[in-house]
């Protein structure tokens, strides 16, 4: 952060004078509150390692300079002035959390900054060592005290971090260094020695937050082994399909092995799974489109690139000799588009090249996007395109015949290097990562670096979206509802935004020329899976959602119906009960919905609980407290003179009651427990022993509707009340 930066954040502060020149006073008050939530931003956005760093070395700058920072000279309202704020933005590459902003943005005294400073790192490290004892005993054997380095890198791939992750690098050349320190026998394997403690949290503390975050499951899948065991069983329904056939207008396709079925994944936060051929390498052909399309926008902006090409779908075949009404190809997608794209690389992005540079210049782009996996070229495939190229060819003369190229295009190295990003090679591994950059906002997930700007991302989705599949993209578009680019040598490129990037690959085409194998993968994925860009998320309840955690929903349903009932909200509850929901849950204390209302003196809801719901009435929470004891412990003899007197009606025949507590239900329950397994005997008690009351999360309560949730560790009420036990 530069001196010019330091002035920033201290004109962002409150010692900046005011009224500014050519300001009045609101209008400099609103421009400096625009300037700190800049900041804010701009600071939020790196990873936990640059973060450290970076405060790291703020507070050795701060703690040598041993005067105030000079303050800025007001800002004027001209151009310059405007111009140096912009600067100053700009130089702002940080992130820090919440907590140090705040800190920033109110005070701009020394003594303030270096007291956030070394609270916040004295706050990351004590949680790192957290993270490090805790990751140890969670593994470490209890006969021999030390932890199995197979066993924990096992864990950590369930969670979808590889051993091969480049962020978890270190980890594993500590683990080299260990293993050839203590000497180990020949043929034994660095990741499978045995640590103690200290050494295992040497090991592992340069990775330590990813690590960590991987174990609390804070990733975009938080149950990656579930969501992998269901695209394993997609995977194999997709196998058996033997439709369609390989492409044959050049002979290296027509040679591919038809079985051939791969398919890998990669999530933004770079959980990695791969079954199938995925290392069989394969040509990109028209996957390679989104890509240079990506880096023409990069390097030249939407304004330049569309004002040789449109973005709209053409309607006709991807090479067919047409143009928009403009003059122009219809997209970048299909084969004219293309071929422009490539000429505005020539021409405008790199003018000065040689064809050769251009190519390494895009290849670098393409291992970029790819976090350093395999990005090759295949000659022999280059070569058979350009002899069998005479559409492609008539493509480049008609558009060069209506203007459409920039000045000092050079025709025929267009072509060679169009034929060439076709040409490059890969495999499913790659381009999963490249898609998952797509998905990620056009940062790469495994390496952080940062490709392309997140607008740049915007857009070529938006066209892949639309185009992205030839003359079934409407199709696409309407079953499948997200985008994704297909190629003839049987590869399609599917991008989940924000969440994951999906590689398919298969030889066999359908007559559009789209992978037969990998159209089936995904119209069956957004059938099991809410990743439709316009499923209902809130009320689609016949799909899943991997983005939640197993038992999100019903703690935060938990949550709700207690603190409806603490809040004496009726209305609230009976929705609950509508709902069909077990209103006899409890939060991990034991406490009901009966002892919430009943200490709070809310009289209605205890009635609305026994009379309509038919919960039992004398629950015990952890501490052995009754419904009626709450009630009595905070004065409340209202509710105490109704439960008694509940109490009373209920031992006198409970033989009456029983079938109503326990079989009375609504045509709703019933419906549910259609689906469920109660059993009731005619001869228990409907009332809960101590022993029931503290295990309700088994399967023989007496509440209407059958539940497994009744010790969720969601917090059961949120209510600061501290004389309250369980509140």
């Amino acid at each position: 952060m530069g001196d010019r930066s330091w002035n920033l954040l201290q004109y962002a502060t409150e010692k900046a004078p005011i009224p500014l020149d050519g300001y009045t006073a609101e209008e400099a008050a609103e421009f400096k509150d625009s300037i700190r939530q800049k900041i804010v931003d701009d600071l939020k956005s790196m990873t936990g390692e640059e973060l450290i760093e970076l405060v790291k070395q703020n507070a050795a700058k701060v703690e040598e300079e041993k005067v105030e920072i000079p303050p800025t000279e007001p800002l004027s309202g001209t151009e310059e002035g405007k111009e140096r704020v912009q600067d100053d933005a700009d130089l702002i590459d940080a992130g820090i959390i919440a907590e140090m902003v705040a800190g920033l943005c109110t005070k701009s005294q020394k003594e303030t900054f270096i007291k956030v400073i070394t609270k916040y790192i004295s706050h990351r490290e004590q949680e790192q060592r957290n993270a490090e004892d805790v990751l140890f005993d969670m593994f470490a054997s209890e006969e021999t005290g030390l932890i199995s380095m197979g066993k924990f890198l096992a864990g950590l791939k369930t969670t979808g971090i590889r051993r091969n992750d480049p962020r978890v690098r270190e980890l594993m050349d500590n683990l080299k260094k260990v293993h050839k320190l203590n000497n180990y026998e020949t043929g034994s394997s660095a990741e499978t020695q045995h640590l103690n403690r200290e050494t295992f949290k040497a090991v592992v503390a340069p990775n330590i937050v990813l690590i960590a975050k991987a174990f609390r499951q804070q990733f975009v899948i938080p149950d990656f082994t579930s969501f992998v065991k269901d695209i394993e069983d997609i995977y194999n329904r997709c196998k058996t399909n033997t439709l369609g056939k390989l492409a044959d207008y050049i002979p290296q396709l027509a040679r591919y092995n038809p079985d051939s079925w791969g398919l890998s994944i990669c999530t933004i936060d770079g959980q990695r799974f791969s079954i199938g051929d995925v290392d069989v390498p394969f040509t990109l052909q028209s996957c390679s489109k989104p890509l240079t399309y990506a880096i023409a926008l990069e390097k030249l902006g939407p304004k330049v690139v569309h004002s040789y090409v449109g973005q709209e779908p053409s309607g006709r075949n991807f090479n067919e000799l047409v143009l928009d009404q403009n003059k122009k190809p219809h997209n970048p997608m299909i084969n004219a588009g293309a071929i422009l794209t490539c000429s505005l690389m020539n021409a405008l992005v790199k003018p000065d090249m040689t064809s050769a540079e251009i190519f390494d210049y895009t290849m670098s782009w393409f291992k970029r996007l790819s976090g350093g996996e395999y990005i090759g070229f295949n000659n022999a495939v280059f070569l058979s395109e350009r002899e069998a190229a005479d559409r492609n060819y008539a493509l480049g003369f008609y558009m060069r015949e209506n203007k459409c190229f920039p000045k000092r295009t050079n025709l025929k190295e267009v072509m060679d290097f169009y034929f060439q990003c076709c040409s490059m090679e890969t495999n499913c591994e790659a381009m999963s990562v490249i898609a998952a950059s797509l998905a990620n906002g056009g940062i790469c997930p495994t390496t952080e670096e940062k490709v392309f700007r997140p607008e740049v991302i915007r857009d070529v989705l938006s066209i892949m979206h639309s185009c992205g599949t030839y003359d079934y993209s409407g199709q696409f578009a309407f079953k499948v509802g997200l985008p994704a680019k297909s190629g003839v040598s049987g590869g399609m490129m599917l991008v989940i935004p924000n969440v994951m990037g999906i590689f398919a690959w298969s030889p066999p085409l359908d007559h559009l020329g789209n992978t037969v194998r990998g159209l089936q993968f995904c119209e069956e994925l957004v059938s099991m899976f809410n990743f439709h860009r316009y499923d209902n998320l809130k009320h689609l309840s016949n799909k899943k959602d991997p983005r939640k955690h197993r038992y999100e929903t019903k703690g935060l349903s938990i949550v709700n119906l207690l603190f409806s009932a603490a809040s004496g909200d009726v209305t609230a509850l009976r929705r609950h009960r509508l709902s069909g929901m077990d209103i006899t849950l409890a939060d991990y204390d034991g406490r009901t919905a009966l002892h919430l209302a009943a200490s709070e003196g809310h009289l209605e809801c205890v009635k609305f609980l026994l009379e309509q719901c038919h919960v039992p009435h004398n629950p015990k929470d952890r501490w052995g407290n009754l419904p009626v004891d709450e009630a009595e412990n905070f004065g409340h003899c209202h509710v105490v003179e109704f439960l008694r007197s509940w109490a009373e009606k209920a031992d006198q025949s409970s033989e009456e009651c029983k079938p109503e507590a326990v079989t009375s239900k609504t045509q709703a329950d019933e419906e549910i427990c259609s689906t469920s397994d109660l059993e009731t005997s005619p001869t228990t008690s409907p009332i809960p022993t101590p022993v029931e009351s503290g295990s309700r999360a088994g399967s023989g309560r007496s509440s209407p509707v059958p539940s497994d949730a009744g010790s969720t560790a969601s917090a059961g009420s949120s209510i600061d009340d501290k004389t309250k036990p369980g509140l």
